[in-house]
């Protein structure tokens, strides 16, 4: 079985959200184990109201929480019963394949390098959340772990992007592509125009230059490569845009009997299509290049990102991506 530490307490609506994901999860796939990490009577009284085959679920006590508005280094270095740091020894010690969390992201990214620990010779650990496109899926990579990267990082994030595509999403030879604001090699800030010849001369991975931002959601590359901050950005703008012109269409479908009629027809064919640009479908950002699988959903995540975020630690585990990052590291130094 693949063991999954998942932070009941971790979120917005934890524990509530948290356990009823991972019951979804072991009850969707026989061979995972959970182990629920929080306090034991608050998971414990939470798990009474669900039906799930009990030697798949394990409740791991941590009697403390670390909250968002807390200082990460502090919380992680005082708060040793958190469910953050229980959960990311349990990794560490091999004694879980992977962690999934909602919690504190700044927790999680200096727990991640600090007691999970770094592949020897990565650089700096990015966040990379699949995000839903016109031709489906896209990379984006790192999305809020490093707003001050230099050009080296951007090249192992490219190389790291690259294997995850390739072998958990199943695109053979990825298009990787550099956030820029034009399409021409000399435009861009320093820091774009020192790594994109460098990622021109990596054999190892299919670049294709620049991509403007609003050639992302059509899926102009399967691999977005940028610094954290310009990552967040548009991730965040990508959501909101997402939420607002939602809820614009809805309230547009409900302005009259007419509309309605109509909203009626395309119902189906419109489910369909949100579902695809609906982010809990492709579960959470792997914090990459770390010893063990560390996972961050979103703050807000409902049971289903939840359950997809632990499934997606199964391919991760699989396909032995940490052992293909650390080869791919090796012989890019050996180059």
């Amino acid at each position: 079985m693949i063991k999954v530490a998942v932070d009941a307490m971790g979120g917005d609506y934890a524990p509530v959200e948290m356990v009823a994901g991972a019951v979804d999860a072991v009850n969707a796939n026989k061979d995972i184990k959970v182990l629920l990490v929080g306090q034991e009577k608050v998971v414990s009284e939470e798990l009474k109201k669900h039906t799930y085959k009990k030697e798949q679920i394990e409740i791991v006590n941590a009697t403390e929480v670390i909250k968002t508005e807390e200082p990460p280094v502090n919380a992680i270095r005082k708060k040793k019963d958190s469910s953050i740091v229980v959960g990311m020894n349990l990794v560490k010690n091999k004694e879980a394949d992977a962690f999934v969390s909602a919690g504190s992201s700044g927790a999680i990214l200096v727990g991640g390098q600090v007691l999970v620990g770094r592949i020897k010779g990565v650089e700096r650990p990015p966040l990379a959340p699949l995000i839903p496109t016109e031709k489906g899926v896209s990379l984006l990579i790192d999305c809020g772990a490093n707003v001050d990267a230099r050009p080296s990082h951007l090249v192992q994030f490219a190389r790291m992007g690259s294997i995850y595509m390739e072998h958990v999403v199943g695109i053979k030879n990825p298009r990787v592509a550099i956030v820029n604001i034009g399409a021409e090699e000399e435009k861009g800030n320093a820091l774009v125009k020192e790594t994109f010849p460098l990622l021109k001369e990596c054999e190892d991975i299919n670049f294709i230059g620049s991509i403007e931002a609003r050639e992302i959601p059509h899926g102009g590359a399967d691999v977005i490569v940028c610094e954290a901050f310009v990552g967040n950005v548009i991730l965040k703008l990508y959501e909101g845009v997402g939420a607002t012109l939602l809820s614009m269409v809805k309230a547009g479908m409900m302005e009259s009997l007419r509309s309605k009629i109509g909203a009626l027809l395309v119902k189906p064919a419109l489910k369909k299509t949100l579902k695809s640009f609906d982010a809990s479908q492709y579960g959470g950002a792997p914090l990459l290049g770390l010893k063990g699988l560390v996972v961050k959903t979103h703050g807000n995540s409902k049971a289903l990102e939840v359950r997809n975020s632990i499934l997606q630690c199964v391919t991760f585990k699989e396909q032995k991506i940490n052992e293909k990052i650390r080869e791919s590291l090796t012989e890019g130094k050996s180059e």
